[in-house]
């Protein structure tokens, strides 16, 4: 009788004893991993950010995550938390006995499973580590992983993995990136009543997404208030005023993407600076964009090629006529389709990219012709020919022969000739230089260069940098590929009073507040800023009343110059004002001619004088004139104002008097 009874008690131990035994053998099991939550490294989405702090855009790989640590969470957001969800969260370890029987009762009356009682812990547990199946075998390894989880975390470690971890619905994980998606608010903003919200959507966030069911989900945010107010944790006053809040919710994108160019430049970029990670990493990347004026960019080039299109239809009604008249007349054979444009805007003195278009619309076309397309910028490289003779001593009143010459030259063994025109197709004889470079002369450019000399010429031009120059005469027309970064760059030679500044994109990028990369500023002078002065005039001139009058805006001085190659394949204006330089070429993708009245003054033109007219209506103070550095000397040359150096010297007057004359006095 005695053996019966220690068998019985012993029976008795073992059974009473046996679910803490195996609990505490799963709990010590390897196989039960929770090194995911406790080495805790989820993806984090990078941050794209303008001039300003203004956000242009989200980069995430598949979820869209910002990342709060603890001490960034305001404590209402734990107090309505635990309200809602896990009253006893800071008492029980991981478990809730009680909850549990209390629902293990409710599921036998309903013979299904119908309530779960699961922690903060457990939730963290099954999202992260477990599938949703409401099955017993995954729920009692939600069971141990959370009595694991809870000896390697504090509460706060777990608080904070869960509210970076869980699902907000929209897209958002995390309850930072909810805040900011639903609200544009940060954490430490938010009022109590969109706290509520947030708190509130994670047990079903489709249903309670304010976004899709805004009363639904404020009905889930008053019960997580009432909760709030029956444990006593706010007053009368705070719970009335957060029942009758109606909070503003925005429905967005989840990348926010306001300038799709600038995000995949900046993308290049960074692969290029050695960070491959960038979808994953949380960097916060500072550009120098500025988003107000990269939509003045957008919108300009779109008016621009509006424009065009709007021309050739008139171009093709017209020779429709014509052709009716006479059917030997030659209609131009246009595809408009190909047509497209970009656009590039510096601030000259830094080099910052201030707007960078490189399509009329990135839907149809994201190629970023303005940092990846090459092509041949035409009468728009003249100005470096002419800075070169300015440096050399020329002024804009040394006149050049501006008649036609045949050059003999040889090509694989072959004897050829070049006939070089004018645009115009006609002769001046001699004319000055200003003149020449305002009405875009080629034959007295090409008689420039051989004033100066080919090899001279060639050497000075490596102080700008340029490379692959053409080691002709063809350099002369500009027969030479750049992107229009490119020829942003080596303009601010010009805009910059001489210096050329490296264009810059980013300014810098920080990863948990560290800042890991920083602009370098890359410089190197071209000339003094006299001689820059001169060519400055000249090309303002260019503007005011040579091939560039379409470019001009009133209210501002502007100097820049047309480029328009062969069979008007390419049109371009290039120019600045006091402190912006700005870029922009049309063209077809093709490499085919454009209509042949659409030049660089008539099709950039427009944009370029667009972005102008909105920029200084968004920036009123910027400097308005080119001002004079020391060492400049203006002349009234023949009725007009010519502006000379010690370098570019003014003409010499007639002081030698004959001595018959002098005698008659």
């Amino acid at each position: 009788m005695r053996m019966i009874k220690n068998i019985f008690f012993t029976i008795v131990l073992l059974g009473f004893l046996s679910p803490f035994l195996l609990v505490g053998y799963f709990l010590v099991d390897e196989e039960y991993d929770i090194s995911t939550l406790v080495d805790y490294k989820p993806a984090i989405t990078t941050k794209i950010y303008d001039k300003n702090g203004g956000k242009i855009a989200n980069i995430f790989d598949k979820k869209h995550r910002y990342y709060a640590p603890f001490e960034e969470i305001p404590p209402r957001i734990i107090e309505a938390l635990v309200a809602i969800e896990d009253t006893t969260f800071f008492e029980h370890p991981g478990v809730n006995i009680d909850a549990i029987f209390r629902a293990i009762i409710k599921d036998v009356k309903a013979r299904k499973m119908v309530e779960g009682a699961s922690t903060i812990t457990q939730q963290l547990v099954k999202n992260k580590l477990l599938t949703r199946d409401k099955k017993i075998s995954r729920k009692v390894k939600e069971l141990i992983y959370s009595l694991k989880l809870e000896l390697h975390l504090s509460k706060e470690e777990i608080l904070e993995r869960y509210l970076n971890e869980i699902y907000f619905g929209h897209g958002y994980y995390g309850i930072k990136t909810a805040a900011d998606g639903y609200f544009h608010k940060k954490l430490d903003e938010l009022t109590l009543k969109e706290m509520a919200i947030l708190v509130g959507l994670p047990k079903a966030p489709s249903s309670y997404a304010p976004t899709k069911n805004y009363e639904i989900s404020m009905g889930r945010a008053n019960r997580v208030i009432t909760r709030m107010h029956v444990l006593g944790w706010i007053d009368n006053d705070t719970y009335n005023t957060s029942l009758a809040e109606t909070p503003e919710v925005f429905n967005d994108t989840l990348t926010q993407n306001k300038a799709p160019f600038i995000v995949d430049e900046v993308v290049r970029r960074m692969y290029d600076i050695g960070i491959d990670d960038i979808k994953t990493g949380g960097y916060e990347i500072y550009t120098t964009i500025d988003i107000r004026l990269q939509n003045v960019a957008k919108e300009s080039l779109k008016k621009a090629y509006d424009l065009s299109l709007e021309r050739i239809t008139g171009y093709r009604e017209y020779e429709a006529k014509r052709l009716a008249k006479d059917p030997e007349y030659e209609v131009s054979d246009i595809n408009t389709s190909l047509l497209n444009g970009a656009l590039v805007s510096l601030d000259s003195k830094s080099g910052d990219i201030l707007a960078l278009v490189g399509s009329v619309d990135y839907k149809t076309s994201s190629y970023n012709r303005a940092t990846q397309g090459r092509r041949q910028p035409g009468s728009a490289f003249k100005p470096f020919i002419y800075q070169v003779a300015v440096d050399l001593g020329y002024s804009g009143a040394t006149e050049l022969v501006d008649i036609a010459r045949t050059y003999t030259y040889e090509k694989n063994g072959e004897e050829l000739k070049w006939q070089p025109k004018n645009y115009e197709k006609n002769y001046k004889g001699l004319i000055s230089m200003r003149e020449a470079l305002i009405h875009s002369r080629n034959l007295a450019t090409i008689n420039l260069v051989n004033d100066i000399g080919l090899r001279e010429l060639l050497r000075e031009f490596k102080k700008f940098g340029i490379k692959n120059l053409p080691p002709d005469l063809s350099i002369s027309l500009g027969t030479i590929s750049l992107s229009p970064l490119q020829l942003a760059k080596y303009y601010t030679s010009f805009a910059n009073s001489g210096v050329q500044v490296e264009p810059h994109l980013i300014r810098y990028i920080e990863k948990d507040s560290n800042t890991i990369y920083e602009k370098r500023e890359l410089s190197r002078i071209i000339t003094k800023p006299t001689q820059a002065f001169i060519m400055t005039t000249i090309l303002r001139d260019v503007v005011d009343r040579g091939t560039g009058r379409r470019a001009r805006v009133r209210g501002i001085e502007l100097a820049g110059k047309t480029g328009t190659t062969n069979n008007n394949v390419d049109g371009w204006f290039a120019g600045y004002s006091p402190t912006v330089e700005t870029i922009v070429w049309f063209g077809n993708d093709d490499n085919r001619p454009m209509h042949k009245r659409e030049t660089g003054g008539r099709i950039s033109g427009p944009a370029f004088s667009n972005y102008y007219k909105n920029l200084i209506k968004l920036y009123p103070q910027i400097p308005r004139k080119f001002l004079a550095p020391d060492g400049i000397i203006e002349v009234d040359v023949n009725g007009k104002k010519e502006y000379f150096s010690n370098t570019s010297k003014p003409p010499r007057t007639e002081v030698d008097v004959k001595a018959e004359e002098e005698l008659l006095f």
